[in-house]
């Protein structure tokens, strides 16, 4: 009985590594020292759509055209796509200056419908390359220009860099959400590009040669809808490539609808990884494609916290056979693995967030931790599988809940 327990732990602690290992490989090729990064994208400027799926964007809509409408050429066109609203998005945005198509189906809601709708309705005069874009973003100068012209050159979906601006009194809690994102969605991407291998789409600053995304289906509700569509689109031969200078930043969510929008992410991640990484590593046998494999092993990294909930539950156990039985090997790895994570998160802070996230702040995550395991116990018991909008804050609020009791900790 003592043996099996510890080779069930061992093949845990080696079952572990592998998200771990990819983790630290991809944040410590994005800090190797910087490159050459930039460069123009040479070939003609592609005609552009870009597609704005919009529910009940109303306070948020006509800020976002304003930072995209400077940006196109005449052969462009901007469709925002007024999905099952209620309120005056539609008006709005033809105000602003966009072509509006509305879509009035309330059983089925959702980006993936919304935009199946919206490329339905340019097939018969197709773009050369489509973007999306969510709503409630800024889109910096210059992003559409370099997202388009290096989706054309080569073929493939781009992302551009989507991040989260913050706010002007951040909490503890805000600040910690923020460098997961950033980590997620720049240092790892990052490490993806110099690595030479495809990243997943973020959901906001997509650039799709017409060629790509005519060949997937969008319609769906799925609550990672953005994972899905990279997958479906790696297999069909369009692995997405990272353009880190191409600039997106999305408006913040309002407090009572942050633990809702972190829910319907991360459930709809962990239903991801469960669905598509056996099917991307099958793919990438049959079609022997290296980049399939990669793209699983980059979707296999859960979210960061519960990536630290699962190593700590591990480790615990662990430690606990190793004293009771003195079977160390198990430790022994868990310990080098939870070294990883620390790498490869204070490294990360340490180059990118640094400005947003005072050192002593730091000793704040294992509560910002603790406070998100009841979100992943949940998705073992009712997992949010449905599309929900969520509500966006572009003012101060003040720290309450557990950003008081975080900051209560720092000052101590």
């Amino acid at each position: 009985m003592h043996l099996i327990v510890n080779i069930v732990l061992l093949v845990i602690a080696l079952g572990i590594g592998v998200p771990i290992a990819v983790l630290w490989i991809e944040c410590s090729a994005a800090l190797l020292p910087d490159g050459s990064e930039k460069g123009d994208v040479g070939g003609d400027r592609p005609r552009v759509a870009v597609l704005i799926p919009a529910h009940n964007e109303a306070e948020d809509i006509r800020g976002t055209l304003l930072t995209i409408i400077p940006q196109l050429t005449e052969v462009d066109r901007v469709i925002a796509i007024a999905d099952n609203c209620t309120d005056q998005t539609a008006a709005i945005a033809r105000a602003s200056g966009a072509l509006v198509i509305e879509r009035i189906n309330p059983n089925l809601r959702g980006k993936g419908y919304a935009l199946d709708y919206a490329l339905r309705f340019i097939k018969s005069e197709p773009p050369d390359v489509v973007v999306v874009i969510d709503a409630d973003c800024i889109v910096h100068p210059g992003t559409i220009d370099r997202i388009a012209r290096q989706a054309m050159a080569l073929k493939r979906p781009v992302q551009a860099t989507y991040l989260m601006k913050q706010k002007d009194n951040p909490g503890l809690k805000d600040s910690i959400s923020m460098l997961a994102i950033k980590v997620k969605n720049l240092v790892r991407f990052r490490g993806l590009k110099r690595l030479g291998c495809p990243v997943l789409l973020a959901g906001s600053g997509m650039a799709f040669p017409w060629s790509a995304i005519s060949q997937v289906c969008l319609a769906g509700s799925k609550t990672a809808d953005d994972m899905q569509l990279a997958v479906d689109l790696s297999i069909a031969g369009y692995p997405p490539a990272f353009a880190q200078e191409a600039q997106i930043t999305g408006r913040l969510m309002k407090q009572q609808a942050a633990k809702s929008q972190r829910t319907r992410w991360e459930h709809g991640h962990l239903e991801i990884i469960l669905t598509q990484v056996p099917l991307l590593l099958k793919e990438s046998v049959r079609q022997r494609r290296f980049d399939l494999l990669a793209i699983a092993l980059d979707l296999c990294i859960p979210p960061l916290s519960l990536l630290v909930v699962i190593w700590t539950a591990a480790i615990g156990g662990a430690l606990l056979a190793a004293v009771l039985e003195g079977y160390w090997i198990p430790t022994h790895f868990l310990a080098i693995e939870g070294l990883l994570i620390f790498i490869s998160i204070v490294g990360s802070w340490a180059k990118f967030g640094y400005d947003e996230l005072p050192a002593l702040t730091l000793l704040a995550v294992p509560f910002y931790i603790l406070w998100k395991i009841p979100l992943y116990l949940a998705f073992l018991i009712q997992p949010q599988t449905n599309w929900t909008r969520t509500e966006r804050d572009i003012v101060t609020t003040p720290a309450f809940g557990l950003d008081r009791l975080l900051t209560r900790v720092i000052q101590r």
